[in-house]
């Protein structure tokens, strides 16, 4: 988003003419970096504007968070938008929504200092009204853009700025659209719905992609596309090289459920299985290759076995050792309690007779709470943290592969060691523990030994496998 207006004259309208403009509803997220300080930072956890306001009811330290997300607001459609009256109304719209935020919660604030009352009862509303800011504001001046450029866009918000009693989210995406013409206008969509469900109690900040798809699947769309800055690959192109990463080109949900389990967010199972049962196909592409079809996801198996994706993820080992455990059912159930109250995500998870090991995306301030908890219903055991990273193998069928083996030899090659490796019966991952500062060569040395020399293997075999022409 923080590009888009490098997207007008090639995603938006480039080479379609008048006929293909329309007929399409574009839902937008918030620029880069501004939900990351609305709510906290999503890698490193650093506090928003929510945080700031969760850990201290009476302290008005949120308020300089607050006004520092109208400076960036402001800062990102300024570098996006060129005529001075655009701007100048983007900058209204920015301020009146910061300063209703602003005032909203100091009268919630003012609400809760009466016994009463209650400010952790209203945290999620909290949550969902900060986050809507984001995406209100992008799809505000992404409209603009647009109506610059000749576009008969529209702003389309779904955030319930000010709008009274609750409603589910398909009544909220069909009343927003009910007027509107996608023939003739270009709906420019918010990402997060205000609904009676509560998007972000369920699916937190992948709730763009819930709104995405069920707007999908409410239009009877032909086919629901995901634009990022980049293909689907079969690894990062700066870590193997923009020559050696391959473009996916086809694969399946149920590697699009591995990724995600890595962080890297093809598209929310959830909202995914909600395209699937309106057989509304799925595609990502790159939105500055326009003209590249990207990848298809759909439910097709492999035609034969592969290796598709080498990835990774730091995380931190959660590991509780006791020799009590032995033999006793449910031992973890608690475990598994704090970490859900802590919204901790469990990657994966091995254990032992006498040791659990969960692998965590976590901060390491929401772990030690978790590890002080713990050490309270478990006083006798040891419980430790490290941070470690995770590297991954990733195919929609890798049967027969020794994906396993094939995968430690080459750590080892590489004169590096994996802590920990696992395999399902599923047969769609492999994954490797490793030091954090091993993951970058790690991702390199598989997606060479498991992908790259597969590739090169085939490229000879087809060029052996060509007639050979006699000499005349």
């Amino acid at each position: 988003m923080s590009r888009v207006n490098e997207l007008v004259d090639t995603l938006f309208t480039g080479g379609r003419g008048a006929a293909g403009l329309y007929g399409r509803v574009f839902v937008v997220s918030a620029f880069g970096g501004i939900t990351n300080l609305l709510l906290e930072h999503k890698k490193t956890g650093e506090p928003g504007v929510y945080a700031r306001f969760a850990d201290a009811e009476s302290d008005h330290g949120w308020h300089e968070a607050l006004s520092r997300v109208g400076d960036e607001m402001r800062k990102a459609h300024e570098a996006v938008l060129e005529n001075a009256g655009d701007v100048t109304q983007a900058d209204a719209f920015v301020a009146e929504r910061i300063e209703g935020a602003r005032n909203c919660l100091i009268d919630l604030q003012r609400l809760c200092s009466y016994g009463h009352f209650r400010l952790a009862e209203h945290m999620l509303q909290i949550r969902e009204l900060l986050s809507g800011l984001g995406e209100a504001h992008s799809a505000f001046v992404t409209a603009l853009l647009l109506q610059r450029g000749g576009v008969n866009a529209r702003f389309v918000d779904l955030s319930g700025w000010r709008d009274e009693g609750d409603v589910t989210l398909e009544e909220r995406i069909s009343k927003a659209l009910e007027d509107v013409d996608p023939a003739t206008e270009m709906p420019i969509v918010t990402g997060y719905a205000q609904c009676v469900e509560g998007l972000m109690r369920e699916f937190d900040r992948g709730y763009s992609e819930v709104t995405f798809s069920c707007l999908a699947a409410l239009t009877g769309a032909s086919e629901a596309i995901i634009h990022k800055e980049f293909h689907l690959s079969s690894a990062d192109p700066k870590l193997v090289g923009a020559g050696v990463a391959k473009k996916l080109g086809h694969t399946n949900y149920d590697v699009a459920d591995q990724m995600s389990n890595m962080g890297m967010e093809a598209i929310h199972p959830k909202a995914a299985k909600t395209l699937r049962q309106a057989d509304v196909p799925l595609r990502v592409t790159n939105a500055f290759e326009p003209e590249d079809p990207g990848t298809l996801i759909d439910d097709k198996p492999a035609e034969s076995p592969a290796v598709e994706m080498i990835t990774g993820l730091d995380i931190i080992a959660l590991e509780v050792f006791e020799q009590d455990m032995v033999g006793v059912k449910g031992y973890d159930a608690s475990i598994l309690e704090v970490l859900t109250r802590h919204d901790v995500r469990i990657v994966s998870k091995t254990s032992n007779a006498n040791t659990i090991t969960h692998y965590l995306d976590t901060s390491l301030t929401v772990l030690k709470r978790v590890e002080k908890d713990l050490a309270r219903i478990y006083p006798n055991a040891e419980i430790s943290a490290r941070l470690l990273s995770m590297a991954s193998a990733i195919g929609r069928d890798l049967k027969g592969l020794s994906v396993l083996t094939r995968g430690l030899q080459a750590i080892a090659d590489v004169g590096l060691a994996s802590l920990g490796a696992s395999q399902g019966p599923r047969n769609v991952d492999v994954q490797f523990i490793v030091e954090r500062e091993d993951l970058k060569p790690v991702i390199s040395a598989l997606h060479k030994v498991l992908i790259e020399d597969k590739s090169a293997k085939q490229d000879k075999t087809s060029k052996a496998d060509k007639p050979i022409k006699a000499a005349a």
